[in-house]
């Protein structure tokens, strides 16, 4: 099918064409969702699919929806640097739309929601390509929509305080493992930390959990842990960026969690520990 007759598409604000099956057209948008081109990505494979889940349109097709979504995270993955992120990225866009769509409408049988979840997650920590702005192709940003995924399926109503301990430690390891010499450079630290507040406003989960979760992430962030022969602020730039960006959601965002002064005293301390020599001042005698 022509550009030009998803141009009418999205020109009509949306509204699902009566020419075609809407399999058919699902089919191609999916396809779409890995195009190398952000016009056809961005402006109408991920648009017209979130419109269509946001008004209604696959309430009834909504499990078979994410089914085919989930199943977009598998292809290609364990490469990097390749075309195929694409696909993958903007397929955890849509899951997460879907997870937005049953924490309204109660759609999705709870078991499907939980094997969603295993499969976000595996696909998470497995994710090779954590680019952000691909040069003249646009957002690949696997990470930050992972991140986005991550914080719709913590809203879901099947999701418990194990669960939702899970996915504050699939953050973490993230975050851990993300390798020194691919950066995390495109806001991905502070998607992953809007990701985190949503499982915290859940209440379900207190400071015996939190607290060492929050300690695994200032050892992981902490440069200054002795002689290294590499560059060490490489290595511990996501979790550190992380910890920064979580305090200032705790401190700014609306809605904190009721755990918020508790938790923020702790990431206080996990920041303290980690930037201790910039935080030393020198007096004259």
């Amino acid at each position: 099918m022509s550009t030009g007759y998803w141009d009418q598409v999205q020109a009509a604000d949306f509204e699902v064409p009566a020419d075609r099956p809407l399999d058919d057209l699902t089919a191609e948008l999916t396809t779409m969702l890995g195009s190398t081109r952000p016009e056809v990505r961005d402006g109408t494979a991920y648009p017209a699919l979130a419109t269509w889940i946001d008004r209604g349109v696959y309430d009834d097709l909504l499990v078979g929806l994410g089914d085919g979504m989930v199943a977009g995270l598998s292809v290609g993955l364990g490469e990097a640097g390749t075309d195929t992120v694409f696909r993958r990225s903007f397929s955890a866009l849509i899951v997460g739309e879907c997870l937005e769509r049953d924490n309204e409408q109660h759609l999705v049988p709870p078991a499907k929601i939980l094997d969603w979840g295993d499969r976000i997650a595996v696909w998470f920590l497995t994710e090779r390509d954590s680019r952000g702005y691909v040069a003249d192709k646009g957002w690949a940003h696997a990470i930050a929509h992972g991140a986005d995924a991550i914080g719709a399926l913590a809203e879901s109503p099947h999701m418990s305080a194990a669960e939702h301990q899970a996915l504050l430690d699939v953050i973490a390891e993230r975050l851990v493992q993300q390798p020194a010499d691919e950066p995390l450079a495109s806001g991905e630290p502070d998607r992953m930390a809007h990701a985190a507040m949503r499982i915290l406003r859940r209440g379900t989960l207190g400071t015996d959990v939190l607290e060492p979760w929050v300690h695994r992430l200032g050892g992981a962030g902490n440069p200054f842990r002795g002689p290294v022969d590499f560059d060490p602020f490489a290595l511990t730039a996501a979790p550190q960026a992380f910890l920064r960006a979580l305090f200032v959601h705790l401190s700014l965002a609306p809605q904190p969690p009721e755990i918020r002064s508790d938790l923020l005293l702790v990431v206080i301390e996990a920041l303290r520990l980690t930037n201790a020599p910039f935080l030393q001042v020198r007096t004259s005698e």
